[in-house]
């Protein structure tokens, strides 16, 4: 691991740096109180609790409160992968989600697909552009599956 990565996963990994970054970076996950229960080269796992802030009308977590935190799940693995290896620029270029039972708990997001998107990133040349579609499974306390976010990733390593 990077220097940098190493600095970035110090920094996600502080309660305090992470609401701070997400205060000025993407303040809707401090508004839906995401957070990071792990981050490592291979694996992210967001919480998102299940409370007034997250809720929708239905008494369960908002569509877009779950797909935030599923985004974060993938994208947090995303900079950490690229953390000291040159620039580059990220987008989503696809989304899709199923939902199999309603999020009325904490959920957890898990993407586990560190090692295939490191592959990916440290074999781009410059100016040469990949894609990653990414899983991010969403599970209750009970561990059943809540919900599964696919978030395709373009990466373009700059020069």
């Amino acid at each position: 691991m990077t220097p940098e990565a190493k600095s970035y996963l110090s920094k996600m990994t502080n309660p305090f740096i992470f609401w701070w970054a997400m205060l000025f970076k993407l303040p809707s996950a401090v508004f839906w109180r995401l957070k990071v229960k792990n981050l490592t080269p291979d694996q992210c796992q967001i919480s998102i609790p299940f409370f007034w802030r997250s809720q929708n009308p239905f008494k369960s977590i908002y569509f877009a409160a779950l797909a935030g935190a599923a985004e974060l799940s993938t994208g947090a693995l995303c900079q950490l992968s690229m953390a000291g290896k040159g620039k580059f620029s990220m987008l989503v270029v696809d989304f899709r989600a199923e939902y199999y039972k309603k999020a009325n708990q904490k959920i957890i997001f898990t993407c586990d697909q560190g090692k295939e998107l490191t592959a990916i990133i440290d074999q781009l040349e410059i100016e040469e552009t990949g894609k990653l579609t990414m899983i991010s499974t969403g599970m209750n306390p009970s561990e059943e599956v809540v919900a599964r976010f696919y978030v395709t990733w373009s990466f373009k390593r700059k020069a």
